[in-house]
């Protein structure tokens, strides 16, 4: 296997390192042009806002449902100062509230006084965000519905709701589930990601035909823990801390509906360089542990936490999707605006002081440093992934005093992958690869200093 030097790169290339590929490059399992886009997204926002905030219990009377100072333009300026490209809302959460226009069943904004009743706050949300430059999102929970007594996180009528108890309760759920998923994507536009969170019972087992309506509705759309048969599907990374396992393949053998509920060292989260299908990992997180609704207490994240998310999440080849919880008001409290703020400028600032950048194809790139670029403590690596995750192990050194120095070695690259190390006076910086299934192919290998 042998590459050539890409123009821009220093040193040897395409050196003959003695392994052979351990796959044809042609099959590689690829990804789809929505996986592309969404990767390059890299960073998402979360807005957990849903009736049990309002009243007690796990489904409140929907009369207490009244966010008088609802405002989702001020929801994009979170996610705009924290860097977010695209939004995701929980249109419909466990409780069942449908928070749009709906005759479904008798329990959302229709039944509540907000708006005298004509509230719509999904249409608020994908009209903010379109403005805002965001891609919509939505988050449809079909595992669980307290008021069609759907409790088990199961998908299954497992107690007397709206629609009764049984067999009959099941169907009607499952036909309304599909009438949910037809108004939400026929009403809205484009939508870039729809969140299955615990996934969708499959039709065969009493679900909903979800997939089917989802490729006539909103065939573009990532999945998250969709149905598994989906080509845009994605997957959890098995906690809700927002840092994914290394390595933290894109690819996996195979998909369950929920694809896990708690985290685990198998291949389940960490995905696998052999599998057949691609399903890249994304990190959820609330803005402190548990803060998924503002009605959780707690402490928030650090800043110095929350850099160190984006660095185990983006730059472990996933996209992190940051939680906002919303006052009952319907507005984000202040301090968690600033929160959000200064969390953009951190990452702003970490990552517009490149010293040296280059891209190239072959096992071996080297990076000049510029002499008046100063020391080294950080690099970033992505590859070409349209092509293919190649990549399976690789090095990184450094020249520093006229001596090579391994300062790294590493696994997967995919998407994106940040190093961190101890500051190092270099003078060149090295990427070895030292395995790869077809010939490596680099989108960008920079170097910086933080």
């Amino acid at each position: 296997m042998r590459g050539a030097l890409a123009a821009g790169t220093y040193g040897v290339a395409g050196r003959d390192f003695g392994f052979a590929a351990t796959a044809d490059a042609a099959a590689l399992p690829l990804p789809t042009p929505a996986h592309l886009k969404w990767a390059d997204m890299e960073l998402g926002m979360f807005y957990h806002y849903d009736i049990p905030i309002f009243g007690s219990g796990h489904a409140p009377s929907p009369k207490c449902y009244n966010p008088e100072k609802l405002d989702t333009d001020q929801w994009m300026e979170a996610a705009k100062a924290y860097g977010a490209k695209y939004v995701v809302l929980t249109a419909k959460h466990g409780a069942g509230f449908m928070q749009w226009q709906s005759d479904i069943y008798p329990y959302g904004v229709k039944q509540s006084p907000w708006r005298g009743g004509k509230g719509d706050l999904v249409r608020d949300l994908v009209t903010s965000a379109r403005k805002y430059g965001m891609l919509p999102g939505l988050y449809v929970a079909m595992h669980y519905n307290w008021f069609l007594g759907v409790r088990r996180s199961n998908g299954r009528v497992s107690s007397k709701g709206y629609y009764g108890y049984g067999e009959e309760a099941q169907r009607k759920y499952a036909a309304s589930c599909e009438a949910v998923l037809n108004e939400l994507l026929t009403n809205y536009g484009e939508l870039f990601e729809i969140w299955f969170d615990g996934g969708v019972l499959p039709p065969e087992e009493g679900g909903p035909r979800a997939l089917e309506i989802i490729e006539r509705l909103q065939p573009n759309a990532i999945l998250f823990q969709g149905p598994k048969q989906a080509k845009n599907i994605i997957r959890w990374v098995g906690n809700e801390r927002g840092v994914a396992p290394y390595p933290c393949w894109a690819t996996g053998r195979d998909v369950t509906q929920s694809d896990g509920v708690k985290e685990s060292k198998g291949e389940k989260f960490a995905g696998t360089p052999e599998g057949k299908k691609w399903m890249p990992g994304e990190c959820d997180v609330p803005l402190g542990p548990c803060k998924w609704l503002c009605t959780s207490k707690g402490r928030y994240w650090t800043m110095d936490e929350l850099v160190n998310m984006y660095d185990c999440s983006v730059g472990r080849n996933c996209n992190l999707i940051l939680n906002a919880a919303p006052l009952q008001s319907g507005l984000i409290a202040d301090e968690e605006m600033k929160i959000y703020a200064e969390f953009g400028r951190r990452i702003k600032a970490r990552y517009s002081n490149r010293l040296a950048k280059t891209e190239g194809t072959g096992e071996r790139i080297d990076l000049e440093i510029p002499k008046d670029g100063g020391p080294v403590n950080q690099v970033v690596l992505m590859e070409r992934i349209e092509r293919g995750e190649r990549i399976r192990k690789f090095d990184i050194e450094a020249l520093s005093g006229g001596q090579w120095k391994k300062i790294y070695a590493g696994s997967c690259v995919g998407h994106k992958h940040i190093v961190r190390f101890d500051k190092i006076a270099a003078e060149r910086l090295r990427l070895s690869v030292t395995a790869s299934a077809a010939t490596p192919e680099i989108r960008d290998f920079s170097a910086y200093c933080n």
